[in-house]
């Protein structure tokens, strides 16, 4: 039987700290005072002082209350019933159903070991053009969406949420107002996408340290789905609010702050989440898509900058659409050659067309007088934005792929376009069933 402890020497807002022996960093404890009794974590130790934060708040917490150490870590049930299923941060039902009587598996591991890793091989489709044909989003590939306060960028998780062709779906929300996290639920309810979905949801107004748990909780699940040989597509939104619930205790804890007032090892703790994402050699996949803000749109700010380092690239998110100067997916090349002959040099020819249509914009608002060839310019860039940045608009990657032709059609001759001759024959709308027979 666990030993039980009396005597808070110090609180601290959320923090109480007492003198225990034999207990572990991460450890989980019960502090019972009255009729009450609050889940709590060890969240830092020094020689025989404990740290613990509350989940609840420390609010109302007597110096005399009780504390049981469990002797164990965060846990998380497992089994097949947690699809269709929504909790909170701490893993308790958020959709007022039962609790889950399953095995508990462990959260917070380490990685994956790299000798069971693969290296990409398949893409995500997710019927949203700007990824899928100009920056292909790729199995266990860990990617952000770089984004300010107000940009769409929930909307698009859950658009991909319902799209994406993987088997399941692992949706964590960290600080998420409740109205999004309302949009979320009945979004997936309303197109039948919910029963393959498993959400980790902490509001605003729930206590912070459960925010901290969100990323863990998700990639526990998904790791123990890819185990069972299935894709899994982990969203989390919004790891700023991950980094700010870090800084909010590590403030608490009175640690030396480092850049901005957030923790020294910013880096180290968003790299454990994002390194989860692995394709098992012998099972499933998990990729990680997870929306990163950024204060006052500045990507030096310490979580976009240390995001950065870790990912494979990333998509910003400007005026409701994903911008195609920026925007980056560095394992593309893995599945562009993999989806269709004309995929990679159509993607290429497209990007640099609309880079000339910008800079014809910018002769125009200073008055220079536009060539014809500026005016197909214009007449293509305006068929670019309105067919293919449209996040409304849902295209299959081969759809999405002959629109591209149809654009360049009907924009230019076949030899301004700077195709190659065999992809035109292959693939110019009015030739295509004599190339592809």
């Amino acid at each position: 039987m666990q030993t039980r402890y009396h005597g808070i020497e110090n609180i601290i807002g959320n923090v109480l700290m007492l003198r225990a022996k034999d207990v572990g960093y991460g450890d989980l404890a019960e502090v019972r005072y009255e009729d009450e009794v609050s889940l709590a974590q060890v969240i830092q130790l020094d020689d025989d002082k404990v740290f613990l934060q509350v989940f609840s708040g420390g609010r109302g917490i007597p110096t005399d209350a009780t504390v049981r150490f469990l002797g164990h870590g965060l846990n998380v049930p497992f089994s097949e019933e947690l699809l269709g299923r929504i909790f909170d941060g701490s893993g308790r039902p958020r959709d007022g159903r039962p609790e889950l009587d399953a095995d508990p598996v462990g959260v917070a591991g380490p990685s994956v070991n790299p000798a069971q890793r693969i290296i990409p091989r398949d893409m995500v489709r997710t019927g949203i053009p700007m990824i899928d044909v100009f920056n292909t989003l790729v199995q266990s590939q860990k990617l952000p969406i770089f984004s300010v306060a107000g940009e769409p960028y929930n909307p698009l998780l859950a658009r991909i949420a319902l799209q994406a062709e993987v088997d399941v779906i692992v949706l964590g929300g960290m600080g998420l107002k409740y109205d999004d996290y309302l949009t979320f639920r009945e979004t997936l309810e309303e197109a039948g996408s919910l029963s393959r979905t498993v959400m980790y949801v902490h509001t605003a107004a729930d206590p912070t340290v459960e925010c901290l748990f969100v990323p863990d909780l998700c990639l526990a699940v998904a790791e123990q789905f890819a185990l069972q040989n299935k894709q899994v597509l982990v969203l989390l939104t919004d790891m700023t609010n991950y980094a700010d619930a870090m800084k909010e205790i590590a403030i608490t804890m009175e640690k030396i702050p480092s850049n901005r007032g957030y923790p020294g090892d910013l880096y180290s703790q968003l790299a454990a989440r994002y390194e989860k994402a692995v394709d098992f050699a012998t099972a499933g996949s998990i990729t990680i898509l997870a929306v990163t803000t950024m204060p006052g749109d500045d990507v030096t700010h310490p979580v976009p900058d240390n995001t950065g380092y870790i990912t494979e690239g990333q998509f910003y998110l400007r005026n409701g659409r994903i911008e195609p100067f920026g925007s980056l997916s560095r394992l593309k090349q893995f599945v562009n050659d993999k989806t269709r002959d004309d995929h990679r040099k159509i993607m290429d020819r497209m990007i640099q067309l609309y880079a000339s249509y910008r800079s014809t914009e910018e002769k125009r608002s200073m008055g220079f007088r536009l060539t014809e060839w500026d005016h197909k310019l214009v007449k293509y860039g305006k068929r670019f934005e309105s067919d293919l940045m449209d996040l409304e608009k849902t295209i299959h990657l081969e759809e999405a792929l002959d629109s591209c032709w149809q654009i360049l059609a009907d924009c230019f001759d076949k030899d301004e376009t700077g195709m190659p001759s065999d992809l035109i024959q292959q693939f110019w709308p009015g030739e295509r069933s004599e190339g592809r027979g």
